[in-house]
């Protein structure tokens, strides 16, 4: 039985793209899945990559530090700051591309276009109690329109997939 149902959407405007999914466990688990490094690892990344590495310092002001490893053995980090936390509700912070020592890099360093790809961006996730399920929202704002947006939509979409596997 699959942990999506029909209320799971995929929107993009001009620079936000905001996913809304329906998880099959209560909140308080796929809040930890946000907020704790061993929960985290098991989904973070699309299809056919990997966690094999993450540091969460889960507090406003806190720093977290992870990486993606795809099936070929290239490695994404990423690094963000806290801005703002509501437990069992809302998490927003600033995510950035970064190298292995948790240093912000520009998207080039990855290979993305410089010209539109801004050192930060900022994510929201709010959690919203089912009874036995959970409605999770996530907002990532600032990326450009086009083929990245899509394309970062698609990679958010498996890890959420993932996600509902780990929930199980």
């Amino acid at each position: 039985m699959s942990s999506k149902i029909d209320s799971n959407t995929t929107k993009f405007t001009n620079k936000e793209l905001i996913i809304t999914r329906i998880f099959n466990a209560p909140r308080k688990l796929v809040w930890k899945a946000w907020t704790e490094p061993e929960h985290l690892m098991r989904w973070w990344g699309p299809k056919n990559f990997t966690c094999p590495a993450c540091k969460i310092d889960f507090r406003i002001g806190g720093k977290y530090h992870s990486c993606m490893k795809s099936a070929e053995g290239q490695e994404y980090w990423s690094t963000g700051i806290y801005k703002e936390i509501i437990p069992l509700e809302r998490i927003v912070c600033t995510d950035s591309f970064a190298d292995e020592k948790g240093n912000a890099v520009p998207g080039s360093y990855y290979g993305m276009p410089s010209d539109d790809w801004p050192m930060e961006f900022t994510i929201t996730i709010t959690f919203e109690d089912l009874g036995n399920q959970t409605k999770m929202t996530l907002t990532h704002v600032g990326i450009p329109v086009g083929q990245m947006k899509e394309l970062t939509g698609t990679s958010w979409n498996e890890s959420f997939d993932k996600l509902a596997e780990s929930l199980k």
